[in-house]
């Protein structure tokens, strides 16, 4: 059945009326603390992994083997599927969470996601702190990843539907720079818990993530509804009166009739995780399943996960391996500002294809100097030049990363959907993320002590297929309304035969439904 065939007269980079004032920033902002609490795990988990007394307590069998007493080599340490575990468990309730928080994001607006996940977070965070045993420190681990599934699935469609076109990408940024940022804390926490005397200071560093927890909570209950959810759910004056303020001007007519269509549409949407497979969604649902796949196998999450653990493992003592991991998400946190001030310049694609370049040559170097260090034997130490040397090239691993596909890649992703499956497109991608999140946190350990220096071959090598992905199928979004991003897909060399013959308005799939 053919679809309804609308004039496009924003295809050429136009925008709506408005400016950014300070109430959407301010909005946004406050949206994106979500990242915090994602940020603060990522980074707490390696750190208190590393610290003795956590380990005697819950691994001992891993203490045994760090401290010589089992015998193994610098690559095998650390090799315990008990101990990942506590690191990957999060991803898959995350994973789990996200699948549900979608119809919570559609139904009742995405800040009820946010509130929910901030929530589940505050109470898992409490559960972690107090934890006695393996099976209370996993299920506290559950409840931090149901909350991470809840609020990584609405903030990013949230910014997504406050901010102005022209400066949506430096908006939606500001989750991923809250994440940077969330890791940063934790690691310096972690730094100084880990001098703590007594032996108690994991429980420090796990029960202050009840602090960013209640920081999305409360922001949760201030914040406004997006216009685009307010006018979904039946709410049109709040929806006017929420755009009004948003865009600083009076001249909101063309981009309220839009989202008004666009509601209509979304309204007659039944299934739309059964809409997002038909045709023309096709190519937003690649990159959904696509770019959050390769974003985990850059393997930036497996360092920033067991950041001191890997410095470890590479022959620094405890608090030289903590402070460098202080030192990375430093990196982290100043390039992701990078990010902010060019993603709207300079464009999507020049981001990405740059700083994937930078990270292929980083993981080369890294495990080159690790191979000739250690070789395959894993025996030896490093001189402090020679660690230096490596510290230095995954200092440039993250930052490229950080101002590329970190930010870059959920800015593409979850500006591409129309209205009517944007929630649902938005929990694939966090499900896609979390179920390799989850895989490259189970396996890391275990194949750095399989594969040793390859490792980072391996992941080299998705580096390099990511970046030919990007020069050939990933077309610039910047500055498109995002009611009009339908249009992209349609003049791409490759994606715009998904649209031939046919001309729908985004969102269209509620034909299909009907």
């Amino acid at each position: 059945m053919a679809g309804r065939v609308i004039s496009n007269p924003l295809v050429e980079g136009t925008d709506y009326p408005g400016k950014m004032t300070m109430y959407v920033f301010l909005t946004c902002l406050l949206a994106a603390t979500g990242g915090l609490i994602f940020g603060y795990d990522i980074g707490i988990s390696g750190g208190v992994t590393s610290m003795d007394s956590f380990l005697i307590k819950f691994f001992p069998a891993v203490y045994r083997k760090e401290k010589g007493e089992t015998r193994t080599n610098q690559y095998c340490k650390f090799d315990s599927q008990i101990l990942t575990l506590f690191t990957s468990s999060l991803y898959l309730a995350a994973l789990i969470a996200s699948l549900f928080a979608s119809t919570v994001t559609r139904a009742f607006g995405r800040k009820s996601s946010m509130f929910a996940g901030g929530t589940t977070f505050l109470v898992g965070a409490c559960l972690n702190g107090a934890a006695v045993n393996v099976a209370m420190l996993i299920f506290g681990r559950i409840l931090l990843g149901i909350g991470v599934g809840f609020t990584t699935q609405a903030v990013p469609v949230y910014i997504v539907e406050m901010a102005p076109a022209k400066l949506r990408g430096m908006l939606n940024i500001c989750f991923q720079l809250m994440i940077t940022i969330g890791i940063l804390a934790a690691n310096l926490i972690n730094y100084g818990a880990a001098k703590i005397k007594g032996g108690w200071g994991w429980r420090v560093s796990l029960a202050l993530a009840a602090v960013p927890a209640t920081i999305i909570t409360v922001a949760s209950l201030v914040l406004p509804d997006t216009p685009s959810s307010l006018i979904e759910r039946g709410h049109d004056e709040k929806a006017i009166a929420t755009l009004l303020r948003i865009r600083g001007t009076g001249d909101i007519h063309q981009e309220l009739a839009d989202l008004k269509a666009a509601g209509e549409v979304s309204k007659t949407v039944k299934h739309p995780l059964r809409s997002i497979t038909q045709r023309r969604n096709r190519p937003q649902l690649t990159m959904a399943v696509i770019i959050p796949f390769f974003q985990q196998l850059t393997g930036i999450n497996a360092i920033m996960f067991y950041a001191p653990v890997l410095f470890k493992t590479i022959g620094f003592g405890s608090d030289a391996a903590l402070m460098s991991a202080v030192i990375t998400g430093s990196v982290n946190v100043l390039s992701t500002l990078v990010s902010i001030f060019t993603v709207d310049r300079v464009g999507r694609r020049i981001l990405l294809l740059q700083g994937g370049l930078q990270m292929l040559t980083c993981q080369v170097a890294i495990g080159t100097l690790i191979a000739v260090m250690f070789g395959t034997s894993g025996e030896g130490e490093i001189p402090r030049a020679y660690a230096f040397t490596v510290v230095s090239f995954i200092c440039i691993y993250v930052a490229g990363f950080a101002w590329s596909w970190g930010p870059v890649g959920l800015v593409v992703v979850s500006e591409s959907f129309p209205l009517a499956i944007r929630p649902a497109g938005q929990s694939i991608v966090v499900s896609v993320s979390m179920l390799f999140t989850f895989l490259v946190a189970q396996a890391f350990l275990a194949l750095l002590c399989r594969l040793k220096f390859g490792l980072f071959f391996f992941f080299g090598g998705w580096v390099f297929i990511m970046i030919a992905f990007v020069a050939f199928f990933l077309p610039e979004t910047k500055g498109v309304p995002i009611e009009e991003m339908v249009s992209v897909w349609k003049e791409h060399w490759f994606w715009g035969r998904f649209f031939a013959h046919e001309e729908y308005l985004p969102g269209d799939d509620a034909e299909i439904d009907k």
